[in-house]
This record gives C-alpha cells, structure tokens and sequence, in this order.
C-alpha cells in the first residue's frame, strides 16, 4: 500500500516565501477546499492519507515534500533553503519515524524536496536557489551504501527541479526545455510542456494515473495524445504560493 503524508493549509499561507511570482492574494477558504480534493483524489487511487494538522505559524508547511526525501530503505530529512521553512521539519520527522530510519542533512546544505527527481536508483537533485552542493554531498555519503546514483541538474528561471521536469510514465518525462537542459535526460522519452504554458511541467503520478492541473489544457492535450491517463484538479489557490501538486504530499511504499 502507498502512504501519503499531507499537511493541512496554512492560515498563514498569505505570507509564503516567494522567489518566482509576483505576490497575489490566496482565497484561504477556496485553497483549504482544493487540498482536501487532492486529498480525496489521492485515496480514491488506493493511497493511505495520514493528514497532518495545519501549522498557523509557517505559512509554507503545506508543501510537505520539501521536508523529506523517502526511499524504500530510509528516509532523508532535509534542510529547506528558506530559512522559514527549517521548523517544519520536526513535526515531519515525527510523521515519518514510525516508517523509516531517519536521516539529516546538516549545514551548510540547504536542500528542498522540490529539486529531488527520482527515477529508479537514480536521484536527480536541482541545483537551485533552495538547494545546494553540500546537501547533494551529504546525500551521496548517506545513498552509498544502497546502491543509488546522484545527478545534479542546473535548474533555471523557476523555484525547483520539479518545476521543470517531472516523471510521468516509466520512461517518459515531462519537461520545460527552458528550464532545464532536456540532454541531462535523454535517456528517457520527452514529453515538452506547450511554450504557453511554462509551469505545465508538474505532474503527480500514481501508478498508471496522472493526477494534472487543468489550468495547462495544451500540455494536457500532448499528455493525452501520449495515452496518459489524467485526473485533473485544481491547485490555482496553492500555486500562488508558487507550490505545485507533488509539493503537497510525501508519497511511498509502506
């Protein structure tokens, strides 16, 4: 069975650390609602949700992947490049404990779960404004002894790895070739967001389903036309928080 671990909204939301967008007012009745449909989706997939009480003192905590990495042997607590973000990772340690041994990275790193892509035994983690090289260091003295293979990826002109590449089928990528260099995956098949719709590259899979926002009705089209199956839901509350949908959950095995 998969495990979801969510985090209920934020009251606090509104005060979001920003480095991409330009700041706009969230609709916390209408953002509340959406979380919990993309809670709703998520076990109508057969995945376990464990949701989290929300935290009214850090705006961003929503968006619990950027806490943690969780891997079939162990789980990796991060350390979030804002620095308003460091207390969530306590109450995520809790959440995660009785699942995995934990791990942390320490500082200097700075690491978001936002840059980690993994694909296999093989972890791409973003070079970003949130992530650093010491973090990447640190996973790779923790990753050894399990086999995996770290690949840092220049990210450019958005927050995350994630928000420019995201896996969608067992080796097929959706990517914005603005924000990240489609050559570092040429190992899989490339889905390209449509040029209009240059945060499209965010996808939530679920075994053979594609959890999507309809706000990308081109890409979602080349999706499609690509025999994808998609739910759609809508995150435009959350996305003002520049978050997107594999922000809001920490999905693995049990």
């Amino acid at each position: 069975m998969q495990i979801a671990i969510t985090r209920k909204v934020s009251p606090a939301i509104s005060q979001c650390e920003l480095t991409h967008l330009v700041r706009q007012p969230i609709d916390f009745v209408k953002a509340n609602e959406q979380h919990a449909r993309y809670e709703d989706v998520l076990r109508s997939l057969g995945v376990r949700v464990v949701s989290m009480l929300a935290e009214p003192d850090l705006p961003d905590s929503v968006f619990v992947e950027d806490v943690a990495l969780v891997l079939d042997e162990l789980a990796i607590l991060t350390r979030p490049g804002a620095d308003s973000r460091k207390p969530e990772v306590e109450s995520i340690s809790i959440a995660l404990k009785p699942y995995r041994e934990l791990f942390e990275i320490k500082a200097p790193g700075n690491l978001d779960g936002g840059d980690i892509l993994q694909i296999g035994k093989t972890i791409y983690v973003g070079i970003s404004s949130r992530s650093n090289l010491s973090a990447i260091h640190q996973m790779q003295d923790i990753l050894a002894p399990f086999g995996y293979e770290l690949k840092a990826i220049q990210v450019e002109g958005c927050l995350h790895l994630k928000s420019a590449i995201t896996l969608v089928a067992d080796q097929t990528v959706l990517i914005n070739p603005a924000w990240v260099d489609p050559a570092e995956f040429s190992a899989f098949q490339q889905i390209l967001v449509h040029p209009d719709e240059g945060y499209a590259a965010n996808a939530l899979r679920i075994d053979q389903t594609v959890i999507y926002q309809p706000c990308f009705p081109r890409t979602g089209q080349r999706l499609k036309e690509a025999g994808l199956n998609l739910v759609l839901l809508d995150a435009s509350e959350l996305s003002k928080a520049e978050g997107a949908l594999t922000c809001c959950s920490l999905i693995f095995d049990q």
